[in-house]
């Protein structure tokens, strides 16, 4: 107990600083919760059962990643997506990059 309250006068300034300011958090509980779906992902990687698999998991991840980030429905998302890539299979003049989450928003 007394390491540990040593510890803690000894940073106290650095410590007392959320107080201060309103944007300072007293923990970084918000930080861990925005990665734990990469470490996640990261982890259950190891599961995928070969290479390939692992690389199309990790292919749907970032672009469900990418929908989390542009504030988009994966579900509706990929439902439109999904429709889509057959006419775009067979014309080439339209760009694959126009169905990724933050242009298929914007459209």
């Amino acid at each position: 107990m007394g390491k540990a309250l040593s510890y803690t006068y000894s940073i106290f300034h650095r410590l007392t600083r959320y107080h201060l300011n309103g944007r300072y958090k007293p923990d970084n509980n918000l930080a861990e919760n925005a990665i734990r779906p990469l470490a996640l992902g990261r982890k259950n990687y190891l599961f995928c059962g070969n290479h390939d698999a692992a690389e199309n998991a990790a292919v749907i991840y970032s672009l469900l990643g990418c929908c989390k980030a542009s504030d988009v429905n994966p579900r509706e998302w990929l439902t439109d997506v999904l429709t889509r890539i057959p006419t775009y299979n067979n014309d080439y003049s339209l760009d694959l990059a126009d169905l990724l989450p933050h242009n298929w928003k914007n459209s």
